[in-house]
């Protein structure tokens, strides 16, 4: 399977747009344009689009990216939890963290930490990773032209896909970091949370939250990709004032943390009633998915989008500039805003 999807990501579609792009980090002999003016060749060897090494390195930058932001943000979290769990206790943000601190104390507003780094790490790699891949391959399945018409719909489906072995990877640590978050005295940490879970429910502890973990990660993610490729093409088209080619490194990162904030809160809000339903449902033992939404009731599931919108909107910016940073770094290629392809401006009559 992952044969036929390397095969196809090298003659895909979008690898003409991708080597265009990368002329400031690509490997190249001096080059003379039509203006007389030489470029200098980069003294570094730029990642093969397509190649193993490519998938392999998205996939690293998606661990940092998830991994370290999802860590950042554990007290935020934790709150926002307990908040969507016991709105009797923790009235609001301020009032959750205040009260947490009294009880427990400074530290713990890090609880769950463990669970989340290595859960959100690993979720980072599929997420990240398979996207790059199932993004090449259904666009090469359509081909260039249906793949520049369609293209909301080829990050739709690729982040999809990717999401939903993501969230097999996550679902067991997402789990364990709820139950020590919102369940009084069960358990300090992963060491201890794990295996009483295993030995009060078996396996199934680990896996009941699959389900409302991909209706609320799937929307999540969709929305997370599609609004921020496509945010990005709107900024660079109306907002900037100069060709992406012109932009330094550096303002293209501030267009990704740009873009990413801006799908941030559109993914917040979209995903925010399975979120409840996840908290909820991990801390409600014995019951289902539809016997904890019936319990919550529609007003219910909103409890805690404010600090969401807050968290949500904040990662999902510093997961992009991250993750885009990396590329930078590894010289990974980094796709510019898509550009509608010469056979389809001809029949177009496009200029």
């Amino acid at each position: 399977m992952f044969s036929a999807l390397l095969d196809a990501a090298r003659n895909s579609p979008f690898k003409a747009p991708f080597s265009r792009a990368q002329c400031e980090s690509s490997e190249q002999k001096s080059l003379v344009p039509s203006s007389g003016r030489t470029i200098q060749a980069a003294s570094t060897k730029e990642v093969e689009f397509g190649s193993n090494e490519f998938f392999g390195l998205c996939a690293v930058g998606g661990i940092l990216s998830c991994g370290l932001t999802h860590t950042a943000v554990v007290p935020l979290d934790l709150v926002k939890c307990r908040l969507q769990v016991d709105a009797a206790k923790y009235k609001n943000l301020f009032h959750g963290f205040k009260v947490t601190v009294a009880e427990e104390g400074a530290r713990g507003l890090a609880k769950g930490w463990a669970p989340t780094f290595f859960g959100y790490s690993a979720q980072g790699a599929f997420k990240f990773g398979l996207y790059e891949v199932f993004k090449i391959q259904y666009a090469n399945m359509i081909g260039e032209e249906n793949a520049y018409l369609y293209r909301t719909w080829v990050y739709l489906s690729a982040s999809a896909s990717a999401e939903f072995f993501a969230d097999i990877a996550l679902s067991p640590l997402e789990a364990a970091k709820v139950k020590i978050q919102t369940t009084p005295g069960y358990a300090n940490n992963m060491r201890q949370a794990m295996p009483k879970m295993m030995g009060e429910e078996g396996i199934a502890a680990f896996y009941k939250g699959l389900v409302p973990l991909w209706c609320r990660q799937i929307p999540y993610t969709m929305m997370k990709f599609a609004c921020f490729e496509r945010t990005v093409e709107l900024l660079y088209k109306h907002v900037v004032p100069k060709p992406r080619a012109d932009c330094t490194k550096g303002e293209q990162l501030v267009v990704t943390f740009a873009a990413g904030y801006i799908a941030g809160v559109f993914c917040a809000v979209v995903s925010h009633p399975a979120d409840v339903v996840v908290s909820k449902l991990n801390q409600a033992k014995g019951s289902s998915s539809i016997d904890v939404a019936k319990k919550l009731g529609f007003m219910g599931m909103w409890n805690g989008l404010t600090p969401r919108i807050i968290m949500i909107g904040t990662l999902t910016a510093l997961q992009w500039f991250i993750y885009d940073g990396v590329k930078v770094a590894l010289n990974i290629p980094r796709p510019p805003p898509p550009e509608m392809p010469e056979s389809l401006k001809k029949k177009l009559g496009v200029e």
